[in-house]
């Protein structure tokens, strides 16, 4: 066992079982998100499942298995709390072993450090400590910070397989550290890139007609949000600035095309800033050391009076399912849980009290489930569905067929622009139904 000091603080470097050892049944951890998630520690812990009873894990979007709940899928161990699901947490929570926290997601350090209990272990994976003694948390800030003010235990485990990106707050000293275990020193986890569909393309070019020169983007996860810096390189648009939740790949090269230069941004001018990135090896070698790349806290980057402060944001995100009064239901199937409701709607609210702000919702207007073609353009959501943007916060809707803005609307106007924009198909079905149930008055017309 060995002692790292740096300006009269200390910190012990134990073994990975070491560590594991700390862990005692009835404790709640944090394994934090996505990149620093801990790999070795997690290991070690898992083959301790023997001696460990309701050990609970709180996580946020897990990018691969984690061996504390592959060595107990019974779930008499370990059981798992995420803050928003990844691919591989949905599993857990179809097999009962994940269970979701809801939350805005900017909200979250406010919520460690008014209303979540202390944590007894925090496992975070960092870069190795740099000249002034800190530990970087890499392209994943989010609530890092409030979680090492509240827990009891501090462990960072440090690899040389993350980059090491700049941000206020992007780190943990040594003083604040209990132990350190060496980690394996893997590459960053990288999250596959879909091709976008012809959907996509369809959506993302009514939306990329909107943006002028001069915007500052926001632009969620997945296909339809990623398809817009697609169309955005094949426009002729200049200028643009990042404030984002999430930096993707598109946004990228965006950057590498020398579209995006921040100069008209007056939060942050000249920066890409983001709470965290996930992506191809080239977006994270882009991150490492770059003075363009600010990852800050997802308090900083979500809550809406920091959105509103850049002109002309433009919010781009995916819903799965929405009903004709405008309400988009983003994060579940029913009551199946699917993702979160992350900053989708911050980034809603932000856009629009933003100078000349626009908010995007985008869809394709149908879906197959069991061989059947169905409308995500619906009169009324599945039930248990979860509300993730409300119709009073909706401002456009897009899909292949069209796109709206719902702000100023009557309801007998939003279910007809909304109708106007499902697929061919189902639109005479909408219409009678609308007017059965009242959405739209006996003879009314716009």
């Amino acid at each position: 066992m060995s002692t790292i000091r740096v300006a009269g603080a200390s910190a012990r470097t134990i073994s990975v079982e070491q560590a594991a050892g700390l862990v005692r049944s009835g404790m709640w951890l944090d394994y934090g998100v996505s990149l620093c998630q801990p790999d070795v520690f997690d290991v070690a812990l898992a083959a301790r499942k023997d001696e460990l009873k309701n050990v609970k894990i709180r996580s946020c979007l897990t990018l691969k298995p984690r061996a504390v709940l592959e060595a107990d899928p019974a779930g008499e161990h370990f059981f798992w709390f995420s803050l928003h699901f990844s691919g591989y947490d949905r599993k857990q929570h179809d097999a009962g072993r994940c269970n979701y926290l809801p939350l805005n997601l900017g909200e979250l350090p406010d919520f460690y450090r008014r209303f979540i209990d202390p944590v007894d272990v925090v496992i975070l994976k960092t870069c190795p400590m740099d000249e002034g003694g800190y530990f970087n948390f890499s392209a994943a800030n989010l609530w890092h910070r409030p979680i090492i003010e509240r827990a009891k235990v501090v462990i960072v485990e440090v690899t040389r397989g993350l980059p090491y990106v700049f941000g206020e707050g992007n780190g943990v000293h040594v003083s604040e550290v209990d132990y350190i275990i060496e980690g394996d020193h893997q590459p960053a986890p990288e999250l596959p890139n879909p091709l976008p569909t012809e959907i996509d393309r369809a959506v993302a070019r009514r939306i990329a007609a909107e943006v002028e020169d001069g915007s500052c983007l926001q632009i969620g996860i997945g296909g339809m949000p990623n398809a817009v810096c697609t169309l955005l390189l094949e426009s002729g648009v200049r200028d643009l600035g990042v404030h984002t939740e999430m930096l993707t790949d598109g946004i990228v090269e965006l950057y590498k095309a020398g579209r995006i230069t921040g100069s008209q941004k007056t939060l942050n001018p000249g920066k890409m800033v983001f709470t965290f990135a996930l992506g191809s090896k080239a977006l994270y070698e882009l991150t490492a050391r770059n003075p363009d790349a600010l990852c800050c806290p997802v308090d900083y980057t979500n809550l809406p009076h920091s959105i509103m402060r850049n002109d002309r944001v433009i919010s781009i995100n995916n819903t799965t399912q929405m009903d004709l009064q405008g309400q988009a239901a983003s994060e579940s199937d029913g009551h199946r849980h699917i993702s979160g409701t992350g900053g989708q709607l911050q980034f809603v609210r932000g856009a629009y009290a933003s100078q000349g702000g626009k908010s995007f919702i985008c869809l394709a207007s149908t879906y197959e489930k069991r061989g059947e073609r169905k409308s995500r353009i619906v009169l009324n959501l599945t039930p248990g569905n979860v509300v993730t943007t409300p119709r009073t916060d909706v401002m456009y809707v897009v899909t292949e067929y069209g796109m709206v803005n719902l702000k100023g609307k009557t309801v007998a106007e939003r279910a007809q622009a909304l109708i106007a924009i499902a697929h061919p198909d189902f639109r005479e079905h909408l219409e009678r139904q609308a007017h059965e149930h009242r959405l739209i008055p006996r003879g009314f017309s716009c």
